[in-house]
This record gives C-alpha cells, structure tokens and sequence, in this order.
C-alpha cells in the first residue's frame, strides 16, 4: 500500500460538477459520414447536461464552432451556458483524452495530465493528447504533467473514498506503459488521485472488438460512493471477464473494508443495429452512463433492455433525471456515453 500523503484527490462522479466537457465529433480525421452520424448524440447530452451544468465543448476550428452553435440553436438549446474551446482533435473520446480533474486540500481545482498515446498507438493521438493542457490555459488552472504515465480516463473507476479500480490489461501493458512497474503507478495514483486502496482487475488484452483492452467503465462503475455498477455473471461472461475478475468483482470492498452494494444492469437482448442499418454483431452496455447534476444519461439502442436498464438507474439516483441517449453509431466506433463525457467538479 502506498504511502505517499495525498496531494490532491479525484471526486467521485456524483459530486456536485461546474461543468461538462464534450469533445465535439468533427470531419478531419474520419471524414464527413463519421461526424454527421454523431451529432444528433451529442446535441442530446448537451440539451440534457445543459439543464444543470455548463458545457464545455471542445470544437476543431471556429468553423466548427459555428457549425455547433448553428445546430444547438437549431434543437432550442440556450448558448448561455455553453463555452467553447477552439483545439485541434482527433477525435472524441474526451473521457480518455481530456483533462482529469482534482481537488489539493485547500479545495482548490486542478488538472492532472496523463499521457494518452491512442490506446497504444491504435489510432492517431497527439492532437487529443494536447487537450488537458489547452483546458488548463483556457480555464487559468494549475496543471501536473503526467504524460510520462500513460492512463486514460475510462481506463480507472474512483469512488471518490480513496478506492481505485481497473483492470492492468488497459494500463499495465507493454503499448502503453511498459516500463512502469504496479508498485510505481500505484505510488502516483495515491499521491495526484487520493487513492488508498487498489482494486486491479486482469482485464483481457485486445478483447471483443475492443481497441481499450478492456476498460472498466464498460462493465463496472462506482455508481455512487457506496455502489458498484456491473453486470450479471453470464453478462461479464460474454464481455470477454474472466472467472477470476468475476469473482474479485463479487466480493469487492472499499478503502474502509466496506463491501460496496451491487447493482446489475443487463446487456442489450439482441445485437445492436446502427441507425444507418449496419448490424455490429454483439450486444450493447449500460454500464457506461454518466451522472449529470440533475440527469443521468444512458445508452440507449432502441432495444426491449433500454427500459430495463432507464428503470433500474432511476431507482439509484432517485433525484435525478433518467435520459436515454441513442449510442447506436457511437458504439459502432467503439463507445458509449462516458467515453464521451469527462466532470469537472466545484472547487470547494
């Protein structure tokens, strides 16, 4: 166990947030089809997070920006509570790009930047890679160069308690760290994360149609401080976990030695369909939402498990919105709702 004192410390998600970031989906990269098949998801989060909570979205270019803005006021969407930031992207996975941000003990906020090389090299990255330190200049905040870890956001789950939990196959590998030890990692993550305890999880290395090599917002969350968000035994079976994560799953426990109350979401009944009619050949989570202020989104795939997993959400956070936002041709690029979003808590 680390024994370094804690510098600063990551809230858990339900913490109050000033903002949102989004990272918005442009053409430079993956061309016009791939963005124009994502906006419509991400005018839904901001028309639902915008309720609640700034938005800050990070636009490629002013062209761009104009193009957001022009279809924001196209869906009734208030400007007022929208910023931008004008920074070249590679794309949008914000959630594991973007900045992470911390708390130190006055409760003063900063950035902690974490090196992202496009989950080992698999795609281009050194645009994204640039976005935490860009947000630290726009918003005058202290930031902590990191980047000699590489370690994306959905790669980790907090409980904002001192709870870390991953799996070592989406960190603790040769693309993306392979010279660092768990020892050395675990001593960086107690002292810029607040963590106290390590919950690692073997994950799979380059599992089903899946570039992260297993994250664990896929398929388990902290969804308060006091709950872990999974899935069911057979569910964890068919996303490619093992029967000894499985099993560490089941009997995990927080920093204190308090086991964490389970809640199941399931998997989509059937495999999910683009809404451009492409089938993908496998079923969908619902593990990857987001808590908002006063929402929570959650993947939605026009299948008979959307309802399921809205109505099961809705009883864990009891004052919030439950809104359902079509992921269909998201997932096709391999994510859902967190992989797109990233908090930025209040400072105290």
């Amino acid at each position: 166990m680390p024994s370094v004192h804690a510098a600063t410390t990551m809230p858990d998600e339900t913490a109050l947030h000033d903002s949102t970031w989004l990272q918005w989906p442009h053409p430079y990269t993956y061309g016009l089809s791939y963005r124009n098949r994502l906006d419509a998801t991400w005018v839904a989060m901001t028309k639902a997070l915008v309720q609640s909570e700034k938005v800050r979205i990070v636009a490629y270019n002013n062209t761009e920006k104009k193009r957001i803005q022009n279809l924001l006021a196209l869906a009734g969407i208030p400007l007022g509570s929208i910023s931008f930031l004008i920074t070249k992207t590679n794309d949008v996975w914000v959630r594991d790009n973007g900045p992470i941000f911390v708390l130190d003990e006055a409760g003063r906020l900063q950035i902690t930047d974490w090196g992202f090389n496009g989950w080992g090299g698999d795609t281009p990255y050194t645009l994204d890679n640039t976005v935490p330190i860009a947000a630290a200049q726009q918003l005058g905040l202290t930031s902590t160069d990191l980047n000699k870890i590489v370690l994306e956001g959905g790669a980790f789950e907090v409980d904002g308690q001192g709870t870390f939990l991953a799996t070592r196959s989406a960190i603790l590998e040769a693309k993306r760290n392979p010279n660092l030890s768990q020892a050395a990692l675990e001593q960086s993550l107690a002292t810029h994360l607040g963590i106290r305890k390590f919950i690692w999880l073997d994950g799979a290395p380059g599992g089903k149609e899946d570039i992260t090599d297993t994250h664990i917002d896929g398929f388990a969350r902290f969804g308060t401080p006091e709950t872990l968000v999974t899935m069911s035994t057979s569910d964890l079976q068919y996303w490619g976990i093992s029967t000894a994560d499985i099993n560490k799953l089941a009997t995990t426990s927080n920093a204190d030695g308090v086991p964490y109350q389970k809640v199941i979401l399931p998997l989509t009944a059937k495999n999910v369909v683009t809404t451009y009619g492409k089938n993908l050949g496998y079923k969908g989570s619902y593990v990857n939402y987001y808590v908002g202020n006063s929402v929570v989104l959650v993947p939605e795939y026009k299948d008979s498990n959307d309802s399921v997993a809205k109505n099961t959400l809705q009883a864990l956070y009891p004052t919030r919105s439950i809104v359902g936002i079509d992921v269909r041709n998201l997932y096709a690029n391999g994510g859902m709702v967190h992989c797109v979003t990233q908090q930025q808590p209040f400072a105290n």
